[in-house]
């Protein structure tokens, strides 16, 4: 009888050497890279997609970092998979990749999304309740700042205003120094450029605490546009010929017009399109209603959480929202993960 324990023990270390020994053999599961989005809505939108995709269907995920350029240039190569929000069309890069069946824009996942120059409205109209006066009260249209540059005067260039542009590397960037070409404001405004989206912030944050006029580049859904008074200055209507000597930083010669008109949707390269028909479903259906997003957004400011911490925040407080998007039996996963 002695014999049969040790038989057994034999047989379970053949059993765990030969699973050890198949585990080791198996490919590992390679993960799907998203792009580590520098901007506050794309960093709560990587992050939602990333637990449903992993809690919801069990694929694992991860993020690498770059501009939106190199981002949209890697998503083309596959090295990318994913770019939670993406505004598909603006950059040359893009479009490129686009019409040679690289990349793929699934959904309309933000309504309503805007971008612009913006003003804080007590420039315009004053604020009698902190004793702000109105500074240019006829500002009105992007022409209005040819009479207001020592109103926003660069204390770096005191002869010149400054204007606040996006960091360098992203498509707006670009955009944005070619408009001051096009409306004649690059002689009168210094184009100043953030290093980080967090930079832009914090000078625009701290200018509006201060009652200072400040100019500046800027876009929604995000915690600021919902935070403060603000002014949009209007532009020439969306021209495709313009937009596009807009888009191309080697143009000497760019037209005005309003961006082209925000279409928020998933990035995805062809080979994840191929790949995953299940999540191909759910990213086309992905909605984030704007007022839930913006709220969201400034909780994740004021209480200064990770985009992991609010996206799980977000999917507790909002599963009407999502569940819709999911087939039931993901949906349940994903509620039991939180």
């Amino acid at each position: 009888m002695r014999k049969f324990p040790a038989l057994l023990a034999s047989l379970m270390l053949a059993m765990g050497l030969a699973s050890t020994g198949s585990a080791d053999s198996a490919e590992p599961v390679k993960p799907i890279h998203f792009g580590a989005i520098g901007w506050e809505s794309g960093a709560l939108t990587t992050e939602i997609l990333r637990h449903i995709v992993e809690h919801g269907f069990g694929y694992p995920t991860d993020t690498l970092p770059g501009s939106t350029v190199s981002m949209e240039v890697a998503l083309a190569r596959n090295d990318l998979q994913v770019i939670a929000e993406e505004w598909a069309g603006r950059s040359p890069a893009w479009v490129k990749a686009e019409q040679a069946g690289q990349v793929f824009a699934l959904g309309d996942t933000v309504k309503n999304a805007e971008e612009g120059w913006w003003v804080p409205a007590y420039v315009i109209k004053g604020d009698p309740a902190r004793g702000l006066k109105p500074l240019a009260p006829t500002l009105r249209s992007v022409e209005d700042l040819k009479d207001y540059p020592q109103v926003f005067r660069d204390p770096e260039m005191p002869d010149k205003g400054r204007f606040l542009n996006s960091p360098s590397g992203w498509t707006s960037e670009t955009v944005n120094s070619q408009k001051l070409k096009a409306y004649g404001l690059d002689g009168l405004y210094n184009n100043f450029r953030s290093g980080s989206g967090a930079a832009l912030d914090a000078e625009i944050n701290s200018a509006i605490r201060r009652g200072q006029p400040v100019l500046f580049y800027y876009w929604s859904p995000t915690p600021l546009i919902g935070r403060y008074d603000l002014v949009r200055l209007q532009e020439p209507a969306f021209n495709a010929a313009a937009w596009a000597t807009l888009t191309d930083a080697k143009n000497p010669d760019p037209k005005g017009s309003q961006s082209l008109p925000a279409k928020l949707s998933i990035g995805v390269s062809k080979a994840f399109r191929d790949s995953y028909p299940d999540l191909v479903a759910v990213f086309e259906k992905v909605d984030l209603p704007i007022d839930r997003l913006n709220k969201a957004l400034a909780e994740m400011s004021d209480k200064r959480q990770k985009p992991t911490d609010a996206a799980i925040a977000f999917l507790r407080a909002n599963p009407d929202v999502w569940k819709p998007w999911l087939p039931a039996d993901a949906a349940s996963k994903v509620e039991a993960s939180l």
